[in-house]
């Protein structure tokens, strides 16, 4: 009878066993791992964490997360900035239980959101927000604006720039803005940051006003149907050609003196000269014709 009951122990006793908890790392700001273990809760006991990349040395966790006194997570350096691009090793240890694993985090990496974030006013009545982040070239950002206080507008920005504007801002209105990022496909995708901080300008005096909707309409007359008008105006005076320009000099004005058509006409000398008489002739007397009677 005791052997039975040692042999059911033997069978049942690993169904009883605790599993070992769960890792999941993130790389963040490419400046250090983060592992987490409680994903399904606190584990029941306390583990020793390790971890390396390949072909580095195996490292002991350098900064506990804790909760009531029970480790659930490490923090460990990061060391190069390719490693994401190396598989990660890790080991959960306890008593005599060691339990492997391995990750790779290339895109597991999750930045700070955007710093310094700043708006102006700008000289050509848009209003532009500017911003900081790491390895600009590398990042992509997705920016969200509200104004007073509506729903969010989400606007994505490309990659290397760290700004956004936006057009013609009523200044009865207030306006919020909010920045984040993640790395681009061409440095290895990445999740999206956290928001950053809003920044504001404006302020809101309770209407969204009709005034500056107008306003805004009125500009976008002036600015973009105005010239398209005149451009099209232009082309079709072009192409059908329904009116020209002629050039004519000033005529001056007639006169019963000789002398004053003489130079205008501009007559060569050699011309003028063979309109002179060159001969002479004598007077014949003329009197009135009379009948003389037979």
């Amino acid at each position: 009878m005791l052997h039975k009951l040692l042999l059911l122990l033997v069978l049942v006793g690993p169904g009883f066993a605790e599993e070992p908890p769960d890792v999941d790392c993130v790389v963040l700001h490419l400046e250090s791992v983060k592992c987490t273990w409680n994903k399904h809760g606190n584990p029941k006991v306390n583990y020793t964490f390790r971890s390396w990349f390949h072909d580095e040395a195996v490292r002991e966790c350098e900064k506990y997360i804790t909760n009531n006194s029970l480790k659930i997570g490490c923090i460990q350096p990061y060391g190069d900035i390719t490693n994401r691009f190396l598989t990660f090793y890790m080991q959960l240890v306890h008593g005599n239980h060691t339990f492997p694993k391995s990750d790779y985090l290339k895109s597991k990496v999750k930045l700070n959101p955007p710093t310094n974030l700043t708006v102006q006013n700008g000289s050509d009545w848009n209003l532009w927000f500017y911003w900081n982040q790491t390895l600009p070239s590398c990042v992509e950002n997705e920016v969200r604006y509200r104004i007073n206080y509506k729903e969010w507008v989400p606007d994505r920005v490309n990659r290397g720039k760290q700004n956004y504007c936006i057009n013609l801002p009523s200044s009865r209105s207030q306006y919020e803005l909010q920045v984040r990022s993640k790395l681009h496909e061409v440095c290895g995708a990445s999740g999206w940051s956290d928001w950053s901080d809003s920044v504001m300008w404006g302020s809101n005096n309770g209407t969204e006003s009709d005034q500056g909707d107008g306003s805004m309409f009125v500009w976008i007359i002036v600015f973009v149907l105005a010239p398209v008008i005149l451009i099209l105006m232009v082309v079709l005076l072009l192409r059908y050609e329904r009116f020209r320009i002629i050039f004519i000099h000033v005529v001056p004005k007639p006169s019963l003196i000789p002398q004053d058509i003489e130079p205008w006409l501009q007559i060569s000398k050699g011309l003028k000269e063979g309109f002179k008489a060159n001969y002479h002739e004598q007077a014949c007397p003329v009197r009135e014709y009379r009948q003389v009677p037979q």
